[in-house]
């Protein structure tokens, strides 16, 4: 995006690198107007001079299909109960995936220590199996988040198993595995992502995860 560093416009910037959807200026979006219908309803998507949307639009470009799909539910959604104060179960996981989603592709044992909060196996007893896992970050917020790194930011993990390890392929098996049912359900994880061996030197001193405010036990509260 070297455009923009020369002063580009980041929506102008942004189409010039895909032909599957087209960024226009937020003051397209009329008021009053939902911003997930309006995309549906325009294929354009409106974007603001700043880094998370410039991480949206990057999303965009990269997982096309997904965001595509997790579109088409927003409307769907939309469709069945207009736009309300609260925006419902769907809507909610839906707003979360597309903000805070990653995708996880490992062996069974790192989703399991995973899903246990199980900390100490996942990180420390199971750290040569990361070198067979693949963490990749969608959520345009996540992504803004990490400029600023903190021990703290969290991902919600969504489990992946795409039959080849390309993004396209990646992006094709997430887009057709969503559901508003399933999504309903927050089929996700939370993964502080500055744990994952290879992420963050600090992580190389065990004590790092010693941090019970970051690394919490699985309770009653915090499934």
């Amino acid at each position: 995006m070297s455009e923009v560093a020369h002063g580009a416009d980041l929506h102008q910037a942004l189409s010039r690198h895909t032909a599957f959807r087209r960024f226009v200026p937020q003051s397209a979006l009329p008021s009053g107007t939902a911003y997930e219908q309006f995309i549906f309803d325009t294929g354009t998507v409106p974007t603001r001079a700043n880094a998370h949307d410039f991480f949206n639009g990057l999303c965009w470009i990269t997982f096309p299909q997904t965001k595509k799909r997790l579109n088409e539910l927003q409307a769907a959604e939309i469709a069945k109960a207009g736009v309300q104060n609260s925006r419902g179960p769907v809507r909610d996981a839906l707003t979360l995936f597309d903000e805070n989603a990653a995708f996880l592709l490992a062996p069974q044992a790192i989703w399991d220590a995973l899903e246990a909060r199980d900390w100490k196996r996942l990180f420390v007893d199971l750290r040569p199996l990361w070198a067979e896992a693949q963490l990749v970050l969608f959520g345009h917020a996540l992504l803004e988040k990490l400029l600023n790194p903190r021990k703290p930011i969290t991902a919600h993990v969504y489990q992946a198993s795409p039959a080849g390890g390309s993004i396209p392929e990646l992006d094709a098996w997430v887009a057709a595995s969503l559901s508003a049912d399933r999504l309903a359900g927050k089929p996700f994880l939370p993964l502080p992502v500055l744990g994952v061996p290879g992420w963050w030197p600090e992580n190389e001193n065990f004590s790092f995860y010693d941090d019970s405010f970051v690394f919490r036990p699985r309770t009653q509260n915090n499934p």
